[in-house]
């Protein structure tokens, strides 16, 4: 695969915008970078959830690499160019992609209805709301 290939399916992207900076071609949602390449346009950096980049490492090293050390704090990991097919690469970008815009966009731009569910009119029947770590209780 090559840059501009990539270029092509990242600028159709809805808010996406090309920059260059320090001589490397990034994509980016707002101030988030998603994508950015190597200033020899071989490997390509992408937004991906940082606890599962060893499992893809890992599983294809030949493919895929550890971002640098001073990037391992971001959801960050590398790919060769050159050892992705095109079903790979949009498959990378959209959801690198997917990582950095609202829900709601990337519905729409995949022409999925973006309707909640209807709710029930009886507190009974509304699904417990999560609210991450479970509380302890503490007796007084």
């Amino acid at each position: 695969m090559t840059i501009h290939q990539v270029r092509a399916l990242a600028m159709r992207l809805p808010r996406t915008t090309e920059a260059l900076v320090r001589d490397r071609v990034k994509f980016r949602v707002g101030r988030i970078v998603y994508l950015a390449f190597s200033r020899d346009e071989d490997r390509m950096g992408f937004a991906f959830p940082k606890e599962e980049r060893e499992a893809l490492v890992r599983s294809e090293p030949d493919k895929f690499l550890m971002p640098r050390a001073s990037d391992l704090r971001y959801h960050w990991v590398v790919v060769r160019l050159d050892a992705i097919d095109e079903t790979e690469m949009r498959e990378i970008v959209l959801d690198a992609w997917r990582m950095v815009v609202p829900k709601r966009v990337a519905a729409e731009f995949e022409g999925q209805a973006d309707s909640p569910p209807p709710r029930s009119h009886h507190p009974s029947m509304e699904p417990p709301i999560s609210r991450g770590r479970a509380r302890s209780s503490r007796s007084a």
